[in-house]
């Protein structure tokens, strides 16, 4: 079985275990604080899932998720995710991580920053324009009417495990295409935490302006 390696247990890491467990997947996820601070998460996940330190997570997983803030994705463990599909749920908030120049000027994307900080890594954008709480309450099956769709960006290989792991959450997928695009589905552009099919989240995605 897959295991899920997740580099961050905030609001979206602990959505994404919660969904990672239920759909069969092995979990080990990390925090900045300590594996023993996840001991309620981990007590409420189950057998499936444990603590471990951010190292630890990266070289368990087959399959990783990096949900941390943009301002400390130089501190993630490149050596032990080398070679690996990397998922990154990042957003630029320069209220959070302060102004970095060529976000502003629209030079860079921020996954492209996570794959310069990870260069042997295989990345794509998940997971980053949906609230947190929705991620386990707005799924449906396949084939259900007006399905929800998120988008993902970036490397071929990692693409086609986030369309697996959306349709496994409940979600329908809308590939934007390399790294280099996917700050049409970041903050503050229409598709942005809002409820939208594929047709719709498709529309949305085109009409972004790259300085919103």
């Amino acid at each position: 079985m897959t295991t899920l390696g997740i580099i961050g247990a905030g609001n979206i890491g602990s959505q994404v275990a919660r969904v990672a467990v239920a759909n069969g997947y092995d979990v080990v996820i990390a925090n900045s604080r300590g594996p023993e601070t996840l001991a309620d998460l981990v007590a409420e996940l189950g057998p499936r899932a444990k603590a471990a330190t951010a190292e630890e997570a990266a070289a368990a997983a087959d399959v990783a998720v990096v949900t941390v803030p943009l301002r400390a994705i130089d501190q993630l463990p490149a050596e032990q995710l080398a070679g690996k599909v990397v998922l990154d749920t990042n957003n630029y908030y320069f209220e959070r991580d302060g102004h970095i120049e060529a976000l502003d000027k629209g030079e860079t994307t921020t996954s492209e920053l996570v794959q310069r900080a990870l260069p042997s890594s295989k990345i794509a954008k998940a997971f980053n324009h949906i609230f947190a709480s929705e991620i386990t309450t707005d799924g449906a099956p396949a084939g259900t009417p007006n399905r929800r769709a998120l988008a993902t960006a970036g490397d071929d290989e990692a693409v086609a495990f986030v369309t697996r792991f959306y349709d496994e959450a409940g979600f329908d997928t809308v590939n934007i295409g390399p790294l280099s695009e996917s700050w049409r589905a970041e903050r503050d552009r229409p598709a942005y935490v809002v409820r939208q099919n594929a047709e719709e989240l498709t529309a949305n995605l085109a009409k972004a302006n790259r300085l919103p």
